[in-house]
């Protein structure tokens, strides 16, 4: 999926979908970086894209906090 794509899809998440979501990819990319400690892991590259993915969810859930005056 493209950038951009994915950059759509994750804007139309409720924001307690986006926080589950970022939970969730926390917990894989946590398995990831262990799996990479054993020597296991065979797409290293999988652990950049999911670094940036979490951060764009941050990303859009801050823009949106700050769109509503700070309110939580």
């Amino acid at each position: 999926m493209k950038v951009n794509e994915l950059v759509k899809e994750l804007r139309k998440l409720t924001d307690e979908e986006l926080k589950a979501k970022i939970s969730e990819s926390k917990k894989e990319l946590f398995e990831l970086r262990l799996k990479q400690s054993t020597g296991s892991l065979e797409q290293p590259s999988k652990i950049r894209e999911l670094r940036k993915t979490v951060a764009r969810m941050n990303t859009i859930l801050s823009e949106r906090k700050n769109e509503n005056g700070g309110e939580k």
